[in-house]
């Protein structure tokens, strides 16, 4: 097929018919009032609540343990323990071990969906049910629902999420092909975007965050790869995952070459190496707040099957078993999703409050900018949810390992793709056969059966 020709259409831009469509995600908005006058029904209690243990599985770098112990934590009226999991550690090994020695000391656990998964699974939470609903009018049914676990208890409460958006110069809106909708784009239009830029600008101007650092690989499982096949492990190897990555071949054509050395991409985008990028929202913050009237926050591309997004939904549980201060752990809970700390957690950890309402025009415009472009996201009629990996346990630098060597032997080695997919397809179904873990979203639901790949 030519590369020029408008006549021809290639694999990820044929439409299908929408009853192909995955099941459509219940977005929750992402918005906020932050005058400071709205009371909130999880406010913290006036007593002193005791000491607190909690066990961080998420904002373990120093920059974010230093805004949670000096920021956050300390409006808690109580005190804190804090420890956090170091790098490259299973967040649940801990937790599973005090429950197994009947020696609880933590009283509450806060990190990602997966890990509550995990840790549910082994019996390692507490059902919070009655601290659901006194956070009812709080907690946005959709994202409550999550924390059920697929069952009628409640096991964890989330209190903060973020997820991954686009960003562009607005020089370069101007190149965006013909009748593409900025909020509305496929996948096929930004390849289009990306090699009227080169065109224009002599250079590879569309930027990944590809380093060993980036998060390139949540682009590929949460992005493109379900975008196109309508799944992220039962389609790994299907003909639509095939057309996925030959679609990334072409798009690495046009995509500047220091992209793997990328970590985070508000640097390029703010010295203007890159024009065009994708990247998660705490990572690209500080451009678009530096930035504000050069550069544009927007929804994420959508493929032939859905706009596929990931959402980064982190929770707060209690261990099940006897903790030191269960009272001043519920406490805890409720502060965090009070209104003055959610906001707090938006502006020093750039992820986005759980709680509803409207965000007020003080906070910083890089914030704004790209809670409205999440909220498009979340609301498109053809988004759909590709959740981070559940129930893996301690194979979550493999599973994403696979990601990224595909990544590497097709797009970069440039092997054949269909050969490739096979091989690291055994690998994958390698993980679910030691795990057990089931399907989760956007690939249909397996039970109780570990999911299989297809």
């Amino acid at each position: 097929m030519s590369e020029d020709s408008p006549n021809d259409v290639p694999s990820w831009e044929q439409p299908f018919d929408r009853k192909t469509l995955l099941a459509r995600a219940g977005g929750a908005g992402a918005a906020l009032a932050l005058g400071g006058l709205v009371p909130s029904l999880a406010g913290a209690s006036s007593r002193d609540n005791g000491t607190v243990s909690v066990y961080f599985g998420q904002h373990t770098t120093i920059p974010e343990q230093d805004a949670l112990r000096n920021f956050i934590n300390p409006h808690f009226n109580g005190k804190i323990s804090g420890a956090f999991a170091a790098p490259g550690t299973n967040f649940t090994d801990r937790p599973i071990a005090e429950q197994k020695a009947g020696n609880i000391k933590t009283d509450v656990l806060l990190s990602l969906h997966g890990d509550m998964v995990s840790l549910q699974n082994a019996g390692a939470l507490r059902d919070v049910s009655d601290l659901a609903a006194q956070l009812k009018a709080v907690v946005p049914d959709p994202l409550m629902k999550l924390g059920k676990l697929g069952t009628n208890k409640q096991w964890y409460i989330p209190f903060e999420q973020a997820t991954y958006i686009m960003v562009a110069n607005k020089s370069v809106l101007k190149l965006m092909p013909k009748g593409a909708d900025l909020h509305a784009l496929t996948y096929g239009q930004l390849l289009a975007w990306a090699k009227n830029i080169k065109a224009s600008t002599g250079q590879s101007r569309f930027g990944l965050p590809a380093s060993d650092l980036g998060l390139i690989h949540r682009f590929f499982q949460g992005f493109t790869v379900p975008s196109f096949s309508g799944g992220m492990v039962t389609t790994f190897r299907s003909p639509l995952a095939v057309a996925s990555w030959e679609y990334l071949l072409a798009l690495w054509k046009y995509t500047h070459p220091q992209s793997l050395t990328y970590s985070f991409m508000q640097d390029p985008l703010l010295s203007g190496e890159v024009l065009l990028a994708w990247d998660h929202v705490a990572r690209l913050k500080t451009a678009l707040d530096q930035k504000p009237d050069e550069l544009v926050a927007f929804p994420v591309p959508r493929g032939p099957k859905a706009r596929s997004y990931m959402p980064v939904v982190v929770g707060l549980a209690i261990p099940a078993g006897a903790t030191p201060n269960l009272a001043g752990a519920k406490a805890y809970i409720k502060f965090m999703l009070s209104i003055s700390t959610q906001a707090q957690i938006l502006s020093l950890l750039g992820f986005l409050p759980i709680v509803p309402g409207r965000l007020s025009k003080r906070i910083s415009p890089g914030l704004l900018a790209e809670a409205a472009a999440v909220r498009r996201q979340t609301k498109a009629k053809d988004a759909v949810q590709a959740l981070l990996p559940v129930g893996i346990q301690d194979q979550g630098g493999n599973f994403n390992k696979i990601y990224r060597d595909t990544f590497t032997r097709t797009v970069l080695n440039h092997e054949p793709i269909p050969n490739v997919l096979n091989e690291q397809g055994n690998a994958l179904q390698a993980i679910f056969d030691k795990t057990g873990a089931p399907c989760w979203s956007p690939d249909p639901p397996s039970g109780k059966a570990a999911c299989k790949v297809k």
